[in-house]
């Protein structure tokens, strides 16, 4: 069954990306006028191979994401000549050894001068996996950065996209259970009395 788009989808960028046996063709379908950004998944495996189900996911809000609330710093600004929400702003410190990115490629449509400012339009593509489940976990966030001349001002969207195996997930929702409950249960500061304190020096 053909994916129809209508008018509001002009542009595509098409990306092949191994996947446990196989692998999941992926086509970004974007506007070259708006932040608008829709994925199109086609999986390839040999035939007779039986593989683990996945399952796709895709995040429209990345803060309504595990992988992104756990893992990822995203970024959020507002003022005269710029709109910026959920961009992707990095890995969170703590976990830059559980998270690899598999590519991370910038496609630039144009350029736009505002206020002798030189503005880009693009469309940038993160691809990131965690390192316990490298063959088997995939999250693509696809950021759309779009000049709108008569507002004379740039918008930036991100929308995610999310292929797991049930491995992988349960590997996710270890590390959100760890990141919702450290700094909190277990870590209350405990008061110990001088005379249970041993020094050094003694």
């Amino acid at each position: 069954m053909s994916l129809k788009l209508g008018k509001k989808f002009n542009r595509c960028y098409s990306i092949r990306l191994p996947f446990l046996d196989g692998y999941y063709n992926i086509d970004i379908f974007f506007d070259k006028r708006s932040t608008f950004v829709l994925f199109g998944i086609d999986r390839e495996f040999d035939e007779g191979i039986e593989t683990v189900t996945s399952k796709v996911s895709m995040f429209k809000n990345l803060e309504s994401s595990k992988f992104c609330e756990t893992f990822i710093k995203l970024h959020n600004f507002r003022k005269n000549t710029l709109d910026i929400a959920n961009q992707f702003s990095g890995i969170k410190p703590e976990y830059t050894n559980d998270i690899v990115y598999i590519f991370n490629e910038t496609l630039t449509l144009s350029k736009v001068n505002i206020e002798n400012r030189d503005l880009f339009d693009e469309l940038t593509i993160y691809g990131l996996t965690m390192n316990v489940n490298f063959n088997d976990f995939i999250f693509l966030i696809a950021e759309r950065q779009n000049i709108n001349q008569k507002l004379r001002k740039k918008f930036v969207r991100t929308t995610g996209l999310q292929i797991a195996t049930a491995a992988s997930i349960k590997s996710l929702d270890e590390y959100y259970i760890e990141n919702q409950t450290s700094g909190k249960a277990g870590t209350e500061k405990r008061f110990v009395a001088k005379d249970a304190v041993i020094k050094l020096e003694d």
